[in-house]
C-alpha cells in the first residue's frame, strides 16, 4: 500500500530539518567571458590594501524613476476581496519619467552629483569628465597616484573619451571595472542609499523636479562614515569574487537587504 504524505506534513518536516520558505537571492547572470574578466580583475587587485583602495575615485550614472512598482509586495486577503481597493497596488505605465544623474566619490570626498537632462552620449560625458573629474582628481591626488573608475557604458568607451583620458594619463590612472560587475563598484551602494531614502520619505515626489531636488538633497547628506565604509569593504568584495572564480557574490543585487546591512554596519548612513 502506497503511503500519501500531505503538503502540511512535508512543510512541517522541512522546517524541522532547518529549511524555510524564502525568496531566492537575485544574482548577476554572467557569461563565461565576463566571468573570466571578473576573475582576472580580482586576481590583479587581490593584494590591494585599504590604503590602495583609498586612491580610487568611483563614478557611475543612475536613473531614479518617479513611479515604480514593487513586485515584492504581498498581502493577506480573502478570496472574494481580490478587487477591494485596500487589496490593490497602483501601477503606472512605463514613461512616467525619471531622473538620471552622474556622481563620483572616493575615500577622501563625496564628489558632485550632476543631473543629466537628456540622453547621455560621448559629448555630454566628455563635458562631465572635463568639468568635474579632472579638477577633483588633480586636487585630491596631487601626486598623480589616483585611479578613476568607470564602467563599460558605450559612451565611456567612445574614441573622444579614450583620447581625453590618454591626454591626462600623467595625472591619474583609468581603472576600468569589468563588465557586469556592480558588486565591484562601490558607488552602486550609494545609489541604493539614495533610492532607499526616497522610498521612506513622508511625502513622495510627485513630479520630476521634486524627485531631482530630493536626490540632490539626499546625496549631500550622505555621511563620510558611509562612503568610507564602502571603500573599506573592497578587499572583502575582491575575495568573494575570487572565491566564486569570477561568479556573482551572494545576493548582491537585492536592494533592501543590502541597504539594511549598511545601516547596521555603519550605524548612521546620513546626517
Amino acid at each position: 500500500m502506497q503511503n500519501i504524505i500531505s503538503e502540511h506534513t512535508t512543510c512541517r518536516t522541512l522546517k524541522q530539518m532547518g529549511y524555510g520558505s524564502r525568496r531566492p537571492h537575485r544574482v548577476l547572470l554572467l557569461s563565461a567571458k565576463n566571468r573570466k574578466r571578473r576573475l582576472q580583475f580580482t586576481q590583479v587587485q587581490q593584494n590591494w590594501t585599504i590604503e590602495d583602495w583609498k586612491k580610487v575615485a568611483w563614478s557611475d550614472e543612475s536613473r531614479f524613476l518617479l513611479r515604480h512598482s514593487d513586485g515584492r509586495v504581498r498581502i493577506w486577503r480573502k478570496e472574494h476581496e481580490s478587487m477591494d481597493p485596500s487589496c490593490l497596488v497602483s501601477m503606472v505605465q512605463a514613461g512616467a519619467g525619471g531622473v538620471m544623474v552622474w556622481g563620483m566619490f572616493s575615500w577622501h570626498t563625496l564628489g558632485p552629483l550632476v543631473p543629466i537632462e537628456h540622453r547621455l552620449n560621448a559629448t555630454v560625458y566628455l563635458s562631465i569628465v572635463s568639468d568635474h573629474v579632472h579638477p577633483i582628481m588633480t586636487t585630491v591626488y596631487p601626486s598623480s597616484d589616483g585611479y578613476f573608475q568607470q564602467d563599460n557604458a558605450p559612451c565611456h568607451k567612445a574614441q573622444i573619451i579614450s583620447d581625453w583620458f590618454l591626454e591626462h594619463d600623467n595625472e591619474f590612472t583609468l581603472l576600468k571595472c569589468p563588465p557586469q560587475s556592480p558588486d565591484l563598484s562601490s558607488i552602486e551602494q550609494l545609489w541604493d542609499v539614495v533610492e532607499w531614502e526616497i522610498r521612506i520619505m513622508d511625502v513622495q515626489p510627485t513630479n520630476l523636479q521634486q524627485l531631482c531636488d530630493a536626490i540632490m538633497s539626499i546625496w549631500t547628506k550622505i555621511s563620510e562614515e558611509c562612503f568610507q565604509h564602502l571603500v573599506k569593504s573592497m578587499p572583502r568584495r575582491i575575495k568573494a569574487v575570487l572565491k566564486t572564480k569570477g561568479g556573482a557574490q551572494d545576493g548582491t543585487s537585492e536592494l533592501q537587504r543590502r541597504v539594511c546591512a549598511y545601516f547596521r554596519s555603519c550605524n548612521i548612513l546620513i546626517y
